[in-house]
């Protein structure tokens, strides 16, 4: 696949997604600036990644209903103008309190452009599905990578500063969907049940409840790692900058190629087992060692994206804007589980890994039903939805 040969729709819906994605970890680095300037304990702190993630999971039902009613643009344009209204808020907030609740607004804008955009892309671009997919994890790599970034540099400024900046270029991303998607007609339409109805198929299951398990340790990673190393916004950003980037080489170049040496299904339990690992070396007390292993499970991390998220598109039937819904409900939950459990845990690292090998096992238990679905296949469950 040419990544340069796409329609002007998928680089707009891309580049929106960069940005999106970026809201994830630029709190990361300012978690201790936000601490000490607001008087906030950690598990208070902490509830910044758990209303984001608690809203955007219960919101995902809604994403795929309200992407067939009003259309996939309308739906990306709403979720972003709702993002850079929170975010602007979200630099004038004067409590721990008034910050969560706008994070769980900046969750609902992204509950309904990030399952749209996935599927916008699946849909528009050239090269397939596979191809798609790795244009989308690779904006959501490249989003974790610059988000810790931009969070370090405007917060050695002020924790508010990277709120601000943030709201500016969503804004730019609001303008240029706004301008250059073009106007859908949805042919079909998706009940608000459609999403959970679609997680009845055994495989879609399997796979989405194994991402919430890895995705619960991805954010134990996330959200703990600053609170253990201590450091100045600047430190734990190019920290994460570091695993961001990671995370995009990985999704985009190694995941395809690791794919197709061991089989996807196979591939993912093997990276998810290396996750594993990963998280209990993290558990040991040493800084250094912590550093590496952050940086290291990017790679890691890449691959589980990219492998999970193609399997949850190809695996059943459904509609892709339904199973993306049903898929992302999942996955996303269990980073919201994560992020609000983790600062009350004794080893939340080592809770992480046992997470990881309870993934592993249900994807080992995969039957027949786990066998990709081909796009002829996916067009008649459309069909069946109208």
């Amino acid at each position: 696949m040419n990544f340069l040969d796409q329609p002007r729709q998928v680089w707009v819906t891309a580049f929106a997604a960069v940005i999106a994605f970026m809201g994830i970890g630029l709190v990361d680095p300012i978690l201790l600036s936000i601490a000490e300037g607001l008087h906030a304990t950690p598990s208070q702190v902490t509830l910044l990644f758990s209303s984001y993630l608690g809203v955007q999971v219960l919101a995902m039902l809604f994403t795929g209903a309200a992407s067939a009613r009003f259309g996939a643009k309308r739906t990306l344009v709403v979720g972003l103008a709702l993002i850079v209204a929170a975010t602007l808020l979200c630099a004038l907030a004067g409590t721990i309190g008034q910050l969560v609740g706008l994070r769980a607004v900046w969750g609902l804008g992204n509950a309904f452009f990030i399952a749209t955009a996935l599927s916008v892309i699946v849909g528009a671009a050239t090269g397939g599905q596979k191809g798609a997919i790795l244009l989308y994890e690779a904006a959501l790599g490249l989003g974790l990578s610059v988000g810790p970034l931009l969070g370090a540099l405007l917060g050695s400024v002020s924790w508010r500063a990277p709120f601000l900046g943030t709201a500016v270029l969503m804004l730019i991303a609001f303008v240029l969907c706004s301008v250059f998607l073009d106007a859908d007609r949805p042919t079909h339409r998706v009940g608000l049940l459609d999403p959970l109805k679609a997680l009845r198929h055994p495989g879609l299951l399997r796979t989405a409840l194994g991402s919430a398990l890895y995705t619960a340790a991805f954010f134990a990673v996330l959200a703990w790692s600053p609170f253990v190393l201590r450091w100045s916004a600047v430190g734990i950003g190019l920290v994460f900058f570091g695993w961001g980037a990671c995370v995009a080489v990985s999704s985009v170049w190694l995941a395809p190629r690791f794919a197709d040496l061991l089989g996807e299904r196979r591939a993912t339990i093997v990276a998810v087992l290396a996750f594993a690992a990963l998280m209990l070396v993290m558990a040991v007390p040493d800084k250094a060692l912590l550093v590496v292993a952050v940086i290291v499970s990017g790679l890691v991390s890449g691959l589980l994206n990219t492998l999970f998220t193609s399997t949850a598109m190809s695996v059943s039937p459904a509609p892709r804007p339904v199973a993306s819904a049903g898929y992302n409900f999942l996955r996303w939950l269990g980073g919201a589980a994560a992020a609000t459990f983790v600062s009350h845990l004794a080893q939340p690292f080592v809770v992480a890994a046992v997470c990881c090998v309870l993934a592993a096992c249900l994807l080992a238990i995969g039957r027949e039903e786990d066998a990709p679905v081909t796009d002829e296949a996916v067009l008649v469950g459309e069909e069946l939805v109208g």
